[in-house]
Order: structure tokens, then sequence, then C-alpha cells
């Protein structure tokens, strides 16, 4: 592996996590809620009374291997495989995907000083169970309890698995946000879509939410917002006529089409910023993360837009909110090169996905994409902006 004059930083691993992540510290009232059964000869997760597919291997006893849809993604996909047979024979996940201790090994290995580490089928939780916010709550808590025993929040200073809060329940996410700075998180996660509620959904620029970002902006963390189920399938369901969930090796024209990630990602920070959150808690830092950035273009212009018609109804403009208080992972399949023009350079970030089959077979394999760029600029991108994220750096 290639070795740069200066310490890497991955804003995008990710970890295999097991049933006890859930069900370790999980209270027995909410185990009726969540559980895993077996259906012809392999083990499914149901979650709220109803069977899902959206993991299909919830257990990641087998998974694709890292980069086996890159083609998928690059749209280079010239024979018209399906996922599967891109993807190849299915791998056991090794330890260094199950567990912090070998994934310091591997982080070695691959040329990396630090990475920031999800869950992978956390993802699952707030789209069909979220409004019941006791219940995603629980979950949410219980695999945060478990991220201390496996993972840490910041390992060594160079593994910081990331937390998962949940907003439905305002007070309970304070708390909840309390504990895990308790035990050293660097950041937090927030699903970039509207928050579940038992009325329906509401934007979490609401005044109402303020308590959870005042708070997470006196600790001087940051929130990411990684790509989730955000419930923006519901829009190819309207054109569908059906309520099925996505799967992800169903082929979908109409939905390859549609920019559900573009959508989800670029409305939750259009509601952060025209509900006035950063003009309240003008320290907040946000870091989109998986979600690429072809939707930064169009949503600038809609920020545009939107202060020439109303200019007073914003303290300062949407667009230099945009460019002060949000850091953007790109995809490898992203011109960076266009999106320099948009997001500065100081507020990019690398993130290889790794090891999941979306992203390159090995991290470092991203810098082909910034071939273009400076040397600092490299580093800025590979390093030193999110180093700082990780230091509570000031905006």
């Amino acid at each position: 592996m290639q070795k740069l004059p200066f310490p890497v930083y991955d804003a995008d691993h990710h970890m295999y996590e097991p049933e006890e992540a859930f069900m370790r510290y999980l209270p027995d009232r909410y185990k009726r809620d969540f559980y895993f059964v077996e259906k012809d000869g392999r083990k499914k997760l149901v979650i709220g009374g109803v069977l899902s597919e959206f993991i299909p291997n919830p257990t990641f006893a087998v998974v694709a291997p890292p980069g086996g849809w890159e083609l998928w993604f690059r749209a280079s996909n010239t024979e018209g495989l399906s996922k599967r047979e891109l993807q190849g024979k299915a791998v056991r996940p090794p330890e260094a995907w199950r567990s912090g201790e070998a994934r310091i090994e591997l982080l070695d290995e691959q040329g990396l000083q630090g990475a920031l580490i999800f869950p992978t089928l956390a993802s699952v939780i707030e789209e069909r169970i979220g409004h019941r916010c006791d219940v995603s709550a629980a979950l949410f808590h219980a695999l945060n309890q478990w991220i201390v025993d496996e993972w840490g929040f910041a390992r060594d200073g160079r593994i910081f698995a990331t937390p998962f809060i949940s907003l439905t329940d305002v007070d309970a996410a304070v708390k909840e946000l309390e504990f895990v700075l308790e035990n050293g998180a660097r950041c937090v996660n927030i699903r970039p879509a509207p928050v579940p509620d038992i009325r329906g959904s509401r934007s979490f620029g609401f005044k109402d939410y303020d308590p959870f970002w005042a708070r997470v902006a006196e600790a001087g963390i940051f929130v990411t917002m990684h790509g989730s189920d955000s419930g923006y399938d519901r829009i190819t369901q309207w054109w569908a006529g059906n309520s099925n969930e996505y799967t992800p090796f169903e082929r979908d024209t109409f939905g390859a089409v549609i920019d559900l990630i573009g959508r989800s990602i670029g409305d939750s920070l259009t509601a952060l910023i025209c509900h006035g959150v950063f003009e309240r808690h003008p320290t907040l830092k946000i870091a989109s993360i998986e979600n690429g950035g072809v939707w930064v273009k169009p949503l600038l212009a809609r920020f545009d837009r939107a202060f020439g018609q109303m200019p007073k109804a914003f303290k300062t403009h949407p667009r230099d909110q945009f460019q002060k208080h949000v850091w953007v992972a790109p995809f490898y399949e992203d011109d960076v090169n266009v999106l320099k023009h948009d997001v500065p350079v100081e507020r990019m970030l690398f993130g290889s996905d790794y090891p999941h089959p979306e992203g390159v077979a090995n991290p470092l394999q991203y810098l082909e994409e910034f071939s273009d760029y400076k040397s600092d600029e490299v580093e800025k991108v590979f390093s030193v902006n999110l180093k700082g994220l990780l230091a509570g750096a000031p905006l």
C-alpha cells in the first residue's frame, strides 16, 4: 500500500456488528420489537413485528467483498451484470471487520492513521420503528454500550466508532449524548431524514431540538449524517404503486435515476439552514458521510434563488452557512475537480466506505481521483480536515 508523508484519516469505515451488538444490553421488554428468526435456513431480522429484507444477511455471516460493486457505481458495468455477479464469491468477515483490536492492525496495513467507524445494521432502525421513541432510544443505547465494550469511541486515538442517536425524544437524545460524551465520543450520527414522530415526522431544525444542538456545540464535537435508510424510497413506491421496502439486489431503473441519497442529505441540510439551526448555534459542525457530492451544486443554486427571493429571511446567505458549517465526503465516482468549485477544499473529507462493496478494495485507491489536486490540498482532504474535526478545532 502507498504510504503518504502525513497521517491519513478516513471518514468512512464500517463494522459488521453481530447480533449481540443490540441484544447484549437491550432490556427484555423490547426484545419482541427487535429479534432474529430463521427463514429458509438463514437468519433474518424482525423489527416492529415485520421481517425486513433491507439488509438481506443481517448477521453478516458472509458479505460481498470490498470493492465488489465498483464497476456498478462507476457506471462501467458494460456486460450488464447484476450486483451479485459483479461481486463474485461472498466472503466471511475477518476479525478486523468485527472488532476494534483487530482493526488497528488493518489500519496499519492500509496506511491509515485513523478512521471513523460506523455500524452497518443500525441503519434499519429509525425508518421501521423510530416513531416509537422508547424502542429506538433503547436500541441505540444498547448498541452504543456494546460499542464502548468492543470498539471504543476513541480507541488509541485512531479508531473513532460513531454512536447513533435518535431525536424523536429530545430529552432522551440529550441523555444519550451525555452518555457517549462521558465515554469519549468525538462525534455522533444523526440520520439524514425527518425525525420520526407518532404524528408523522418533523424537522430537526425546529427549536424543539435546540437542547440537543446546543449541547453538541458546547461539547465541541461534530455531527455526522451518514447515508442511511432515510425513507426516501417511498418516492419510488409512489410511482411503482407498492409499499415494498428497498432491497439492494433488485434491479430498479427508476430508482437508479432518482437521486434518493442526494435528496435526503440535501433536504436535511436545508432543514438545518432554513430552520435556523446554524444561526442559533454558530459553532455547530456537520459532516456528510457516504452521501457523495453531486447534490451540492443544485442545492447551492436553490439556496441562491431562495436568498434572492427572501434576503431578509436569513441572517447570512444560506450558501455561506453551508460552506462554513458542512463538510462533504465525495464518492469515488464523483468528479472532485467539479465539486471543488462548490465545496472548499477545507471542507472536503476522504471516506472510503471500507469494507463495504460500494467502496474500493483498498482505501487509498481514492488518491487516484485527486490526481489534479495540489499536494497541500490532498493533505487537507486526506488528513488535516478530519483530524481537526476529531480534535474539536473551532470553525
